[in-house]
């Protein structure tokens, strides 16, 4: 395809717009380089065209409503552009840049800021979202706008972007969908997903937001190599399965977290599995919550060290023990490995006994970790006067960590 160069000059008439008047008089498939500058928003392209910014010294700047940058074409590519000042209207989903209804369009290197929502995807496929930096308003948490939202987007690629101070980054009803490399901080939920099949989520970062990566009534998804740090508070945690069904959970580590793994009625479908191997759940509060019934998920060559509780189960007989357990690192294992062949020669077993007693009645809470429920619960290691709750059978700890580890 032939490309016609067209440098545009800095914004110098308040009422004129002549980035648009540029864009509406090009040819599509032409490209637009801006010079160093600042340039009127609330701009719409609905020809296929690039835009670049060059080192992102042209700015776009919105009137502070609506969205800064709308595409309702395909095949268009924004690149090395700083955009800022949207709306602050949630309902109108004010955005830096708006994706409607497009195919095969590019957002690269793009800096974002003061911003309500960053990236808005509604109905766009096989785009590519990369390298760019999103910070919404300074509103409050929940008064932010998500940096990055896919809604009904399939097939779309999201990597090495930064995202700092929003609130979440989603991905709803879309599938298809490789999120990689991404870095979220200050957050509400890193990464959300309802509704979704067919994802891969990997390599990604998250530090210091409520929520890690959550998957709420989603299946046939793969999560591999990410990192979860610092979710903390009432509802922090690592990574989060609800209603999630066919999931591969592998080789993830959820490190300083209030809790590590947290699987509600998961899986769903009948019939299906969830498979969580060899992640490392290292210094959380709590290494794996289950909440309500969850079976039928395998545990294998997990990494459990320097967890508060290993394994807590907040409803009274939800059977997590029919949960598969094999070949995961404990490192309050009490048995011993004679033979040397790197596993424990009797199983692993997780146990409620007394101490877990606020687990049922939240009110014992108060003297959780108290003299009294450490006397308690030593009596009822030592002599049970009932038959303490199982949680977990592992038939085969393994007593080695791994190379990387």
């Amino acid at each position: 395809m032939r490309f016609i160069l067209i440098a545009i000059f800095a914004l110098t008439n308040v009422f004129a717009n002549p980035l648009q008047d540029a864009i509406d008089k090009a040819e599509p498939g032409s490209k637009l380089e801006l010079p160093a500058g600042v340039y009127k928003g609330n701009i719409v392209i609905n020809k296929p065209l690039i835009i670049d910014g060059i080192n992102k010294k042209a700015i776009i700047e919105g009137d502070g409503k609506g969205t800064v940058i709308r595409v309702t074409s395909s095949n268009v590519t924004l690149k090395n552009l700083s955009i800022r000042k949207s709306g602050a209207q949630h309902e109108r989903v004010d955005a830096g840049i708006s994706l409607i209804r497009v195919t095969n369009t590019k957002v690269i290197n793009c800096k974002l800021t003061d911003v309500l929502f960053g990236i808005d995807m509604q109905e766009a496929h096989n785009c590519t979202i990369e390298g760019n930096y999103v910070t919404s308003k300074p509103f409050s948490l929940g008064l932010r706008g998500d940096a990055i939202r896919l809604w009904y987007s399939n097939d779309n690629i999201l990597r090495k972007n930064f995202v700092t101070k929003s609130r979440d980054f989603v991905v709803w009803y879309s599938h298809g969908n490789l999120i990689e490399k991404n870095f979220g901080e200050y957050c509400r939920y890193s990464l959300h997903f309802m509704y979704t099949g067919k994802n891969i989520v990997k390599n990604n970062s998250y530090e210091h937001n409520s929520v890690g990566i959550f998957f709420m009534y989603s299946r046939d998804t793969i999560a591999t190599g990410n990192v979860v740090k610092n979710s903390l508070g009432t509802t922090g945690l690592g990574i989060g399965l609800k209603d999630a069904s066919n999931y591969i959970i592998k080789d993830n580590t959820m490190i300083y977290c209030a809790r590590g793994l947290y699987i509600d009625r998961s899986p769903f479908q009948p019939g299906t599995k969830n498979f969580i191997e060899n992640n490392k759940l290292l210094y959380n509060a709590e290494a794996v919550h289950f909440h309500s019934l969850s079976i039928d998920n395998e545990l294998r060559g997990n990494t459990i060290k320097g967890n508060i509780e290993n394994v807590i189960n907040d409803s009274y007989n939800t059977k997590v023990e029919k949960n598969l357990w094999e070949g995961n690192y404990w490192d309050n294992y009490e048995g011993f490995d004679k033979d040397g062949d790197g596993v424990g020669d009797t199983p692993h077993i997780e146990r409620y006994y007394a101490d877990k007693m606020w687990l049922y009645k939240p009110n014992v809470k108060l003297f959780y970790g108290s003299p009294v429920i450490g006397v308690v619960n030593f009596l009822a290691k030592l002599a049970p006067l009932s038959e303490p709750v199982v949680l977990v059978v592992d038939k085969h700890p393994k007593l080695k960590l791994g190379d990387k580890f």
